[in-house]
């Protein structure tokens, strides 16, 4: 899937997924344990939530003091994110195409946010993170984990199950040390996986 049509995917369903996933209270309270603790510890800067969606996490992370900007490629999302908080920045881009400067960010959030990406393409996407963050600066991934690396009918469009050691093995290619990861399998929920990541010097 190309990060175009997982946009026009979303677009065409944003009403729905805002009213079912866009609040901070739908999100599980280990992964804003989880975000929350790896936000804190990142080094002075601002972050990058990619894949922001309706910005919740943004919000969220705002909320807490941290220096944070919204980015998605979709339209949809990001005008209600915009009309729900508008005092968190957003704007329209891309995993791949980040649009900062290098080694400019404390850190990114990628929050399933490369799930719809074919396995091939997430390589560039962990080598633009890699390009933005500064040495030291962090990375957090969220992810459907899975035994093997193979597609699956997500509910707005083809998603990827991915191992924890493959993704581990990509981000770590990429210029990063693996510095923590978890899994869990909540009831009425695909196996859930996350990586924290810090960018070597």
């Amino acid at each position: 899937m190309t990060v175009e049509g997982a946009s026009r995917a979303y677009g065409r369903r944003a009403e729905e997924y805002i009213g079912l996933l866009g609040s901070i209270e739908a999100t599980a309270s280990a992964d804003r344990e989880l975000v929350g603790a790896w936000a804190q510890a990142l080094p002075g800067g601002p972050v990058i939530d990619v894949g922001c969606g309706p910005g919740h996490w943004t919000n969220w992370l705002h909320g807490r003091g941290i220096d944070v900007e919204g980015v998605d490629p979709t339209p949809e999302f990001l005008a209600d994110a915009r009309k729900r908080f508008p005092d968190v920045r957003f704007r329209e881009g891309r995993a791949d195409r980040l649009d900062v400067a290098d080694s400019s960010s404390a850190g990114v959030l990628a929050w399933y946010s490369l799930i719809h990406l074919r396995p091939d393409r997430v390589p560039d996407a962990l080598a633009e993170f890699a390009r933005a963050i500064k040495p030291g600066g962090g990375l957090l991934v969220g992810f459907f984990n899975g035994p093997e690396l193979e597609p699956f009918d997500h509910a707005v469009t083809t998603a990827y199950f991915w191992p924890i050691d493959r993704f581990s093995g990509a981000i770590e290619q990429a210029g990063f040390a693996v510095a923590d990861r978890r899994t869990r399998a909540d009831p009425g929920a695909r196996p859930h996986g996350a990586i924290v990541a810090r960018r070597l010097d």
